[in-house]
């Protein structure tokens, strides 16, 4: 596999997601992008910046053309450079303008059956699902500092009734990492703390939320042809009729959106086949919103894992009063974490305020103090590049092994996220299903995430979850999976 840019990235500093395009060299081009996030306001005084290194691996330049970069911003007063302290936003330095975007006008289900219960069953000794990150990893020491910071410095307000749209240290906390990392354009007040992203889909569908007392969104609502079962279970509970857009090497075929009131999309990691969206199709998504006066729905559930390609940025930045964020730490910290944020176009605000209701009753407000401090202290960046590179050297043993022992199956979907899926041929997924539970293997295939309306052709293969056993044990998972592929007869005819 090729060499990847994260080996070089992942040993100091932070994220910092940069668009270098138009004429001129890319020193020109970086320096442009600097200018226009800190005059925008999306790094602010006193931000520091990455490494040249560090900088220089993330976006593929070569190490001086970040150094010269640095040294013409430091010189025309936009950055400061001391010995230890490392480059930085200048504190004289402010946005020209806080506005994120032009004001526009105003405007529980039963649970899915892998909801229920525990995850593994007795028969089971290797949990190769996709959805959860290696609970062993959760950076235990770093989130009981931050959780001691946050108890002993929190006001005594912090313990009455919560704010509903979360605490202001959180909301602030994460306008800067977005903004940072995932080139998100938004302001404190646009952020809401949710619980997860299933809480986020039921304020913004259920009844009985809005100034008008129905939903916020309506159906129909396009989704992604291949997705998570329970949040079409979710929706449908709600009344929201879904309608799947084929995939094809290029992501959502959003060229195929009609009618419907809003889309659903995975566009940095499409769940869970792999791939980003083309940039021609997140324009045209962001322009089939504003023509059809509605909005996108943008799932980053794993934007920060990404291996062999640079990051991609939020589709949100393109329009962020077309798009709806929805993201959480359910990935990069723990589902145990119930923690998430929507970050919203300014017309669904107040309605998802009133949704959500007066009192604070689903995320903790001493947990989002903690996770507040866990970002501001630098302790999250330092635990995600950290779990990256865990996680790409998971990867990478997963495809040498195969390469190994089953190069008859087709490996995809690597380039970033927790998981990989492996295609077989015709025929041959509920067999590899079957012979991999016998292996004390439990993984599952990619028909479950099919949806059942999809005209889109039916492909067989497995979704194998490489982020879940801990570090002792993953060796001996891929052991057992490699027996069962092969054993279970997938070479085909």
């Amino acid at each position: 596999m090729a060499e990847s840019w994260v080996n070089y990235a992942e040993r100091i500093g932070s994220d910092l997601h940069l668009e270098l395009s138009g004429p001129g060299s890319r020193r020109a081009a970086l320096i442009g992008a600097l200018r226009d996030a800190v005059r925008s306001g999306r790094l602010a005084p006193g931000t520091r910046l990455p490494p040249y290194r560090s900088l220089a691996a993330d976006l593929g330049v070569a190490r001086n053309t970040v150094a010269d970069a640095y040294a013409e911003l430091v010189a025309e007063g936009w950055l400061t450079a001391r010995q230890g302290s490392g480059t930085r936003v200048a504190e004289r330095t402010r946005p020209l303008s806080t506005a994120v975007h032009p004001k526009a006008p105003a405007a529980t289900p039963a649970p899915h059956p892998r909801a229920r219960g525990p995850r593994r069953s007795p028969a089971i000794r290797h949990d190769l699902r996709q959805g959860t990150p290696d609970a062993s990893s959760f950076p235990r020491s770093a989130w009981l500092a931050s959780y001691r910071r946050a108890l002993s410095q929190a006001p005594n307000e912090v313990f009455g009734p919560g704010d509903p749209a979360g605490r202001p240290e959180l909301r602030a906390a994460l306008a800067a990492y977005l903004a940072r990392a995932r080139g998100v354009r938004t302001e404190p007040d646009r952020i809401v703390v949710c619980s997860g992203f299933a809480h986020a889909l039921r304020l913004l569908f259920k009844g009985g939320g809005g100034r008008g007392g129905g939903q916020i969104l309506r159906g129909p609502l396009a989704v992604e042809a291949y997705g998570l079962p329970f949040h079409r279970d979710l929706l449908a509970a709600e009344g929201v009729r879904t309608v799947p857009l084929p995939l094809d090497e290029h992501g959502a075929r959003v060229d195929r959106l009609g009618r419907e009131r809003a889309v659903l999309l995975t566009p940095a990691h499409q769940f869970p086949t792999g791939g980003p969206l083309h940039a021609e199709r997140r324009a045209a998504v962001v322009d089939w919103a504003r023509a059809r006066g509605t909005v996108v729905l943008e799932d980053d559930y794993d934007g920060e894992f990404r291996y062999d390609r640079r990051p991609v940025g939020a589709l949100q930045s393109l329009d962020p009063e077309r798009v709806i964020l929805i993201g959480s730490v359910s990935k990069s910290l723990s589902p145990a974490v119930r923690l998430g944020w929507m970050v919203l176009p300014e017309r669904y605000v107040a309605d998802v305020l009133a949704a959500k209701g007066e009192r604070e009753a689903w995320a903790s407000v001493l947990d989002q103090l903690a996770l507040a401090d866990l970002i501001v202290s630098g302790s999250y960046d330092r635990h995600v590049r950290r779990m990256r590179q865990r996680y790409r050297g998971r990867r990478d043993r997963l495809v040498a092994a195969l390469a190994e022992r089953a190069p008859h199956v087709e490996v995809s979907g690597v380039a970033a996220g927790l998981h990989a899926v492996l295609r077989l041929p015709p025929g041959t997924e509920r067999s590899a299903v079957g012979d991999a539970g016998r292996q004390g293997v439990a993984l599952d295939g990619l028909a479950e995430f099919r949806h059942p309306d999809t005209d889109m052709p039916a492909h067989d293969g497995l979704v194998v979850g490489y982020a879940t056993p801990p570090e002792h044990a993953y060796g001996a998972a891929l052991e057992a999976l490699c027996a069962a592929l092969v054993s279970s007869g997938t070479r085909g005819s």
